[in-house]
């Protein structure tokens, strides 16, 4: 009698199992069945990157984005919409940078270089100096003051095709972007260019936040293209005495008042259990910030006006948030934890999108090992959208501040290939996304959600 018992609530338990596996596979179909037939993000994201453009914070254009973002959460249905105030820093570029190469011989060849964001500018004639080329910070090093003082270094430090991830190349490079102009400066040079952060060979250099060692000479600093970067290189082999002329007009002005925008569907069931799902607003001004970050902005939307679309009553609430100031500064998500730490929220899991609007491969998971093992039990219910890849980790610069409160914090993982080809330069523009990949991102997103909003994490 015990065994028969036994067998038949094994499978009462296992038919519930399939039950609900199979509820889960009828409503993400549904899911992304909207998305694909009658999705927004495209849509909105054209008319945030042609209408307004790029928007770095500080500018009119990034003020204009916190007023569109709060329209179109309205529109997308969420069930209420507020600001958080947020004080940013205001780098302004000014105008457009002039590089050129300049041979022993005379012979002048202009370049495509731009400031890196948060630089200081040149004197208003420019910078001419010899140009010496490194790299890596061990040959800078070795030069020494000697070989480097009064000069501009060059770092030419390609990315390593050899990685398949293509954000592997990118966080092995960055530091020459990130700290090359202060270790130059250590050595007495008075600029500085680095090979922008492309995977591949093009004429767009590619900006990006820099940051200054506070106790050494802060010197300009710019990208200069990848093919700009293969000529000065190749001339360099010829002649050592080549000189390069550097002007640029940027500045830091006064922080400036600015907002993340908010908006949220509340749960049916447990409302005080808050699921944040985001991207960041504001964008480099080279280019239309498209897929940087343009793409988890709409994407995050897009998850509020599927459940409203489709009359999915979340059990738990979802908040969409756009984040102001992710890219020079994060002063965003810092104030969306901290106000959610003052507000005593209940956080019981955070996703963004910042990785581009191409086609989604996966989640990374940066959680405990026992909230990873329950999202990866979901990971069958993917493998009809070719959405596979749960093993990784990797969140977004926004939602981070809140690992500080323990929140298990998600990433939507996509195919990398051609993210840096756009990545912070003039060719992140709507032309450069594709309608559906942005869609099948948006609509993996929404399934996620869907599936922690049902059964929690």
């Amino acid at each position: 009698m015990k065994k028969l018992i036994l067998s038949i609530s094994f499978a009462f338990l296992l038919f519930s199992f399939c039950h609900a596996q199979n509820s889960d596979s009828i409503a993400m179909k549904r899911i992304y069945s909207e998305a694909l037939t009658n999705g927004k993000a495209y849509s909105w994201l054209y008319d945030l990157t042609t209408k307004i453009g790029g928007r770095l914070s500080g500018s009119p254009q990034a003020a204009q984005a916190v007023e569109w973002a709060r329209k179109i959460m309205i529109e997308a249905g969420a069930d209420s919409v507020w600001l958080q105030e947020v004080w940013v820093p205001h780098w302004v570029r000014g105008e457009k940078e002039s590089g050129i190469i300049i041979q022993s011989n005379g012979i002048k060849q202009d370049v495509p270089v731009c400031a890196l964001g948060m630089s200081v500018g040149t004197p208003k004639d420019g910078i001419t100096a010899q140009v010496i080329e490194v790299h890596n910070f061990d040959e800078l090093k070795a030069l020494g003051k000697e070989k480097v003082k009064g000069k501009i270094v060059f770092y030419n430090h390609p990315f390593d095709q050899t990685f398949i991830n293509t954000f592997e190349a990118y966080g092995e490079a960055v530091k020459y972007r990130g700290s090359g102009a202060s270790e130059a400066a250590r050595y007495g040079a008075v600029a500085s260019i680095t090979r922008t952060m492309s995977s591949s060979d093009n004429d767009f250099p590619h900006t990006g936040a820099m940051g200054y060692n506070d106790s050494l000479p802060k010197i300009p600093c710019a990208a200069i293209s990848t093919n700009a970067a293969n000529l000065l290189s190749s001339i360099l082999k010829a002649d050592s005495k080549t000189k390069f002329f550097l002007k640029q007009s940027c500045q830091m002005l006064d922080s400036t008042k600015s907002f993340n925008v908010v908006g949220e569907i509340k749960g049916s069931e447990r409302p005080q259990e808050i699921i944040v799902v985001g991207g960041h607003l504001d964008s480099w001004e080279t280019g239309k910030g498209a897929h940087d970050d343009g793409a988890g902005v709409v994407q995050s939307i897009e998850v509020l006006r599927l459940f409203k679309a489709l009359g999915m009553k979340p059990k738990r609430t979802i908040r969409a948030v756009a984040f102001m100031n992710e890219e020079n500064g994060g002063h965003g998500g810092k104030k969306y934890e901290e106000l959610a730490e003052a507000n005593h929220e209940k956080h019981i899991a955070g996703m963004e999108s910042d990785a581009g609007g191409f086609t989604p491969k996966g989640f990374g998971l940066n959680m405990s090992d026992d909230k990873k093992q329950a999202v990866r039990k979901w990971a069958p219910l993917f493998l009809p959208y070719n959405v596979y890849d749960f093993e990784h980790e990797g969140d977004g610069s926004d939602i981070s501040p809140l690992r500080k409160q323990g929140v298990p914090l998600i990433g939507l993982h996509v195919d990398s290939q051609r993210y840096f080809e756009v990545h912070h330069a003039a060719s992140d523009v709507i032309e450069n996304v594709n309608r559906r990949e942005l869609l099948l991102g948006a609509a993996s997103m929404a399934s996620l959600i869907y599936l922690i909003s049902t059964y929690g994490l």
